[in-house]
């Protein structure tokens, strides 16, 4: 999970459920070999605008950007990409989210 998001774990024991939950998540789901963590990111992303998440989708673009998974322009593109299958008003919210990365972040 720290690899996936790039900061510190929200603490619980590692027998609860959410200790249990993290653990097949990241080192059963997100490990595996066959998708690469930036493509996880973008399937993650178009299914957490779909469904409104907008925490969730602050940290994964923040997280994306970060590391260098996306680039700006890349999360231009996938906002352009979304609208057309998450409808404007979700898009809207998700490039009001990028821009203000973007801007804090001081990348163009």
């Amino acid at each position: 999970m720290k690899q996936v998001n790039e900061g510190d774990v929200p603490g619980e024991e590692p027998d609860g459920f959410f200790g249990v939950t993290v653990e097949r998540m990241f080192s059963e789901v997100w490990s595996r070999q066959v998708l690469s963590t930036r493509e996880r990111r973008l399937l993650l992303l178009g299914l957490l605008v779909g469904q409104g998440l907008d925490d969730a989708i602050e940290r994964h673009l923040d997280t994306a950007l970060r590391v260098g998974e996306l680039s700006a322009e890349e999360l231009r593109e996938t906002v352009v990409f979304l609208t057309l299958y998450a409808g404007w008003p979700r898009a809207a919210k998700l490039n009001a989210q990028v821009e203000e990365l973007i801007a804090r972040c001081g990348r163009t």
